[in-house]
């Protein structure tokens, strides 16, 4: 079989952070009273390339496969097929357990709704040093000061640092998972429908926090969305997925002006003011 990886993978200067090659993820389940097996598609065949200080945006509608693709690629779950390639290696090559375990540290996820991803009973300080504690990392003392400088970067006041997530509202919340999340020093952030639960307030405040994030932190985003608004005024690259695969991925202002696919063209109809948003930012 051809190696789907190019010759120059590893030395090009514009390489991927992340390659998605040939992904696929299928859940097999049992029904009836014979436990008849039967595989359940998620997502199939998807490739991608996610380059590094960028932000590539995954829409599409609910039900496209957008949040299991997402939870593969932090390996939170085990895809069926294909491969992931991280700076320029294989996650999945035989043996390669020390580049799991490494991606781990170096991908995060932030989930639609942070209260039910905090723990209600840890304190702000103890869910922002928790992944350091986790992962052996610093004193005690040193971890203390990690999250108060992590929790000023957010927005919150190091004051509260011994709140627990119910005693925040539910945009400071969100800004306290950013927190968590970049603990460790992450490379990659996935965003998945991170917004969602937000009003447009805090989306707004919340998206440019995120750009400022990632200028200080040298970070690269895969934003999965729904809301077509947020990724105009959010992404650089965007992958449309539509029934569990990637039927088209653009730069940004080029899939916005000449979106190619039937299904991305279906998507964007939707949006009657996508155009003027998107020209808007770029103002």
């Amino acid at each position: 079989m051809r190696d789907a990886r190019p010759a120059v993978f590893e030395t090009v200067k514009d390489e991927p952070l992340v390659r998605v090659v040939g992904l696929s993820k299928q859940y097999v389940q049992r029904r009836g009273l014979g436990r008849r097996a039967f595989g359940l598609v998620a997502f199939e065949d998807v490739h991608l390339a996610i380059h590094r200080g960028r932000t590539l945006a995954i829409v599409g509608e609910s039900g496209a496969g957008k949040s299991t693709l997402a939870k593969c690629l932090a390996l939170l779950e085990k895809p069926t097929a294909g491969e992931i390639w991280f700076e320029g290696k294989n996650l999945f090559a035989r043996g390669d357990r020390r580049g799991r375990l490494a991606m781990h540290r170096h991908v995060q996820l932030i989930f639609q709704d942070p209260t039910t991803a905090l723990n209600p009973r840890f304190t702000a300080e103890e869910i922002i040093t928790e992944p350091l504690v986790i992962q052996k990392m610093g004193t005690k003392d040193a971890r203390r000061l990690r999250a108060q400088e992590l929790m000023e970067q957010v927005g919150l006041p190091a004051r509260s640092a011994a709140k627990r997530p119910l005693e925040f509202s539910g945009g400071q919340r969100q800004r306290l998972a950013i927190a968590r999340a970049l603990a460790l020093e992450p490379k990659l952030l996935i965003l998945d429908e991170a917004l969602s639960s937000l009003d447009l307030v805090n989306q707004q405040t919340i998206l440019k926090l995120l750009a400022d994030l990632r200028e200080t932190h040298s970070l690269t985003y895969i934003h999965i969305s729904h809301d077509l608004r947020a990724v105009a005024e959010f992404a650089d690259d965007v992958a449309v997925m539509s029934e569990r695969r990637i039927v088209e991925q653009k730069p940004a202002a080029e899939l916005f002006a000449h979106p190619e696919h039937p299904d991305t063209q279906a998507l964007f109809a939707a949006m009657p003011s996508l155009e003027s948003i998107y020209q808007r930012r770029l103002a």
